[in-house]
């Protein structure tokens, strides 16, 4: 771990009184946290420690009797052979030290609190109280404070968008605490389910959920509801299709509208994953909105990706198309029962077909294809074997942890553009010249491609004088 401490000085008289009480507080901290620091925090001269730049500063730090410490300095010219290095900084009076902390030492702890504080530093108490209420409750396994957090996380309210971060770094910090008691292995399966629209998502997740909560699984499930293109409502309809599953106190079920948001699935699905799995459910289902080919943002969130399809779903043609077949890991074709078995072979016989064609996204993992029926539960049994031997392969072969892996910077890339679309819509310039250019787009004035590219100049001439590149 790298301990950084920077001062900002614009000359060296006496130290601001801020910069002792700081140093002051972590004196107290590290004779606090452990007796290996007592006797270093307890020869912190403060007052000359902040006069003195470069050398003795340094030359201080490596005198501190810091059991198996070692410090990396970057070489500078000011200092001769043998002395401690530093490299001055762009800035004048800025001076950085490094530190390398023992490997058992404070590591935990001293990173968890600094995290940790930058997201709780801003929160009055009583913020504070809710959040620890939250996720005290979470940890607990309190399914009232699971549905409190997520719709903490769903508000686009400025000030909850802040509770809502600093409540998922502490559920962060305890989820990469239990993977680590876990030998690293992940703790929870993420199940995406997409399909059409009628492909029997919801039927299919009453019947498979009651199988696996009978087999002593905690399962989620977060099932995504179209949001009106009219009125921006959402009807929120999917638990009405799974009544036996809504009443097992063993399964969740969290519904959700897109509200406008693309590709199946609601701008918060990630963060709602890991209040989930900080709930203890340790088998996540996402099902999705009604799809089409293009819609598969939902295989970016989960370890597996399940696509359901009616009987009458095309033909081998249709199969080979680039788009979310060839996201799949594995296919079924449902309502496989009654009048429909015979097309539904047919069907599975011709994407057997069409996924030898298609371009495999494991090296360990080959898509199947599976016929269920969730009136009779024929097949989902053996869906369910599948799925588990997908699960052991993956993890296995290390491949699991890397496609989270790049899920995390997916996650992480499509924050930004969100939140540089709405800065970008809340921008003084762009906010006032919006009206004026959306009515010459209306009147026919002006192509929507020229209004666009203004409206970007505006934002950033407006950004550059703001911040300017030198």
């Amino acid at each position: 771990m790298l301990v950084f401490i920077c001062f900002r000085r614009e000359s060296f008289g006496p130290p601001p009184p801020r910069q002792v009480t700081f140093l002051r507080k972590l004196q107290v901290t590290l004779r606090q946290e452990t007796s290996v620091f007592s006797s270093a925090a307890d020869k912190m001269n403060i007052p000359l420690l902040l006069q003195h730049p470069h050398q003795r500063v340094l030359k201080g730090l490596l005198r501190t009797p810091f059991p198996r410490y070692h410090c990396i300095f970057r070489p500078s010219a000011r200092l001769g052979a043998g002395s401690p290095r530093a490299r001055p900084s762009d800035s004048p009076g800025l001076h950085c030290a490094q530190r390398m902390l023992p490997s058992g030492c404070l590591r935990r702890p001293l990173c968890v609190h600094a995290t940790l504080k930058e997201h709780t530093e801003g929160l009055s108490d009583k913020e504070q109280r809710f959040v620890d209420k939250l996720y005290t409750g979470l940890i607990q396994g309190q399914r009232a404070c699971l549905a409190e957090a997520i719709t903490l996380i769903e508000s686009t309210h400025r000030r909850k968008k802040v509770l809502a971060q600093a409540l998922l770094q502490k559920v962060l910090v305890y989820h990469r605490e239990q993977e680590r008691l876990n030998k690293g292995k992940p703790r929870a399966f993420r199940v995406g389910l997409s399909g059409p629209p009628g492909a029997g998502k919801s039927t299919f997740i009453e019947y498979f959920g009651k199988m696996l909560t009978e087999r002593g699984h905690k399962l989620s499930v977060l099932a995504v509801d179209p949001s009106s293109c009219a009125s921006g409502g959402s009807l929120l309809g999917d638990k009405t299709r799974m009544t036996e599953l809504s009443r097992d106190m063993n399964a969740y079920i969290r519904p959700s509208p897109t509200r406008g948001t693309l590709g199946g699935v609601t701008r918060t699905t990630n963060e709602a994953i890991l209040l989930c799995e900080g709930g203890g459910y340790d088998i996540i289902l996402i099902e999705t909105v009604g799809v089409g080919q293009s819609e598969f943002a939902v295989a970016d969130m989960v370890d597996m990706f399940v696509l359901l399809l009616p009987p009458a779903g095309g033909d081998e043609l249709q199969g080979i198309k680039r788009g979310i077949i060839e996201m799949a890991d594995l296919v079924a074709i449902t309502k496989s029962d009654g009048d429909l078995v015979v097309p539904a072979r047919r069907i599975q016989a011709e994407y057997v077909s069409a996924l030898k064609l298609l371009r495999r996204r494991s090296g360990v993992w080959k898509p199947k294809v599976v016929r269920i029926s969730a009136r009779s539960g024929e097949g989902i049994a053996e869906m369910w074997d599948r799925m588990r031997e997908f699960w052991d392969l993956m993890l296995a072969s290390g491949e699991l942890t890397a496609r989270r892996q790049r899920q995390q910077k997916v996650w992480m890339w499509n924050l930004i553009r969100e939140s540089v679309l709405e800065h970008f819509r809340a921008h003084p310039t762009v906010r006032e010249q919006i009206p004026l250019l959306e009515r010459k787009v209306l009147s026919g004035a002006l192509p929507p491609g020229l209004a666009a590219d203004l409206l970007l100049k505006a934002f950033q001439a407006r950004t550059n004088e703001m911040y300017p590149i030198h």
